[in-house]
């Protein structure tokens, strides 16, 4: 199969930017370094290329409620202008995406993961309503990431100071560059931030003009190499990593985002028996002692047996240790717990830690919105 590319291929290939294929596109997975640009996030600003993501949008006169009903987070409640992060499940409770749903005055909009595109576009078109009109822009958006403290600098003097005021999971529509943008503050690193969305045929001059202005705050463009370990560091959810079909978001710690006070959403029912059988298994953050580090489908052991499996892994630069995530028996996922990740016949010593394993981050406080992507 073919791979695809954003509208900014070329500017990645401009900046020697090392290009992999990633659900299906032709991405960059980093230019100058994963740890060099992890850091960069962290005490600067950097530039992602998300434009790989998909957007559907919701019109009509039941586009609120079929959302509502989607989803198992509140979005009847959300008010116009405000982003919700939700999963959105089938009705046995398995987590068909992660997404982010933002509500407009007269529409929704709903941001999908990259590799989920096709299937979410099957899922939500078979479930609508008729008094709705659902279209896939996916095609027609692109999308950056302007991640780091150093952001709302960045963006002074290019947008009304009102957009630099926006809350964290708020958004807004200006103009940038004679190009119409939906400016949301979001992001998938915990850092402050803001996500951009625009028409693909603006492409050039929104990339070059964010790049322009971020050059004196040390911007620098960034890859998903270090988009992975800045997600991992906050204990963020990777789709097809730490859920999938097979987990349901009271045991992925996503029960902040599970509204079963609602009247109903797809796989209500489900959940609210899950929750009153008792979890047997939780997603937890840890560490791990040593040079070594733990890596996604490692084995997760306790007085020699198996108990669960890694899902997300790797070095944390922010931590400069290893870090990860795995589903645990709910006596083993309690913080300070111990057990072993066994790597290459040897047996890493992990400790539960809560996340995000990180807390240095501007919004590292539990229960913060996240965002999607996988």
């Amino acid at each position: 199969m073919s791979l695809r590319s954003t509208p900014f291929v070329e500017h990645h290939r401009a900046l020697g930017g090392k290009l992999v294929p990633f659900a299906g596109f032709l991405m960059p997975l980093q230019y100058e370094g994963i740890v060099a640009e992890h850091h960069a996030v962290r005490r600067s600003a950097g530039l992602f290329d998300v434009s790989h993501m998909g957007e559907f949008e919701i019109t009509g006169p039941g586009a609120v409620a079929f959302a509502d009903r989607l989803v198992t987070n509140d979005i009847a409640g959300a008010a116009p202008g405000q982003v919700v992060y939700s999963p959105m499940c089938r009705p046995d409770g398995g987590i068909v995406d992660d997404l982010l749903v933002y509500r407009h005055a007269d529409k929704i909009l709903l941001v999908v993961n990259a590799a989920n595109v096709a299937k979410d576009w099957d899922h939500v078109t078979s479930l609508a309503p008729r008094d709705v009109t659902l279209e896939n822009q996916s095609e027609e958006v692109a999308q950056l990431a302007l991640q780091g403290p150093r952001s709302v600098d960045i963006l002074r003097g290019l947008v009304p100071q009102a957009v630099l005021d926006l809350p964290y999971y708020r958004f807004t529509d200006v103009t940038m560059w004679e190009a119409r943008v939906l400016v949301s503050r979001t992001g998938y690193t915990g850092e402050d931030g803001f996500e951009l969305y625009f028409a693909a045929e603006h492409a050039d001059r929104v990339w070059e003009g964010v790049m322009r202005a971020g050059k004196e705050h040390g911007l620098k463009p960034v890859g998903l190499g270090c988009r992975d370990s800045l997600r991992l560091d906050m204990g963020f959810c990777l789709y097809g990593n730490d859920i999938d079909l097979t987990t349901h978001p009271l045991e992925a710690g996503l029960a902040w985002t599970v509204k079963l006070a609602k009247p109903d959403f797809h796989g209500k029912a489900a959940l609210e028996k899950a929750k009153a059988a008792g979890l047997t298994r939780k997603l937890v953050g840890f560490t791990v002692a040593g040079p070594r580090v733990p890596r996604h489908g490692m084995e997760a052991a306790a007085g020699g047996q198996a108990v669960g499996t890694v899902t997300s892994g790797g070095f944390s630069p922010s931590m400069e240790r290893g870090i990860g995530m795995a589903y645990l028996p709910p006596e083993l996922a309690k913080n300070g717990s111990a057990f072993g990740v066994r790597a290459a016949g040897a047996e890493l010593a992990a400790t539960v830690v809560p996340r995000p394993m990180f807390a240095g981050a501007a919004h590292s406080q539990p229960k913060k919105p996240q965002a999607s992507e996988g």
